[in-house]
């Protein structure tokens, strides 16, 4: 029998192409149209520093974030609103129905329904601070 060893890789530059790869390889085979894309957008000060950033990925039919993170001096200046309103913008007419994400109750539910997302559910938490939502918006 073939030993089979599972291991913590940290240089995940080093499978980005067997991952890509075996997406594509599968959804083809499932005829479903992969449409993958990372993406990262950043906000700058004048000074070149990196005061916010979103980032993500879009494939199927469906854009997702999965992070955005504003600098804790640049918060409530609508740059975090920024930021999502250019992701929805970058992929609107590209054939992807959807922007997805989730956030925990601590983080930003309130933000995203401001924005005009809708709770599809939300999976409690003994820590209400820990429960998770999810929420989508149609592009």
């Amino acid at each position: 029998m073939k030993i089979i060893r599972i291991n913590l890789e940290e240089d995940t530059e080093r499978i980005d192409d067997f991952i890509n790869e075996a997406f594509t390889d599968y959804a083809i085979e499932n005829k479903v149209a992969l449409n993958f894309e990372e993406y990262c957008f950043i906000a700058e000060d004048d000074e070149g520093n990196v005061i916010g950033s979103i980032t993500g990925r879009a494939y199927y039919n469906e854009v997702h974030i999965g992070d955005l993170i504003i600098d804790k001096n640049h918060r409530r200046i609508n740059l975090g609103s920024k930021l999502v309103k250019t992701v929805e913008d970058a992929y609107k007419g590209k054939g992807y129905e959807k922007i997805t994400l989730t956030t925990f109750g601590f983080q930003a539910p309130e933000f995203y329904k401001k924005l005009g997302y809708t709770l599809e559910f939300v999976r409690e938490d003994k820590d209400p601070q820990l429960s998770k939502y999810f929420y989508c918006k149609s592009l």
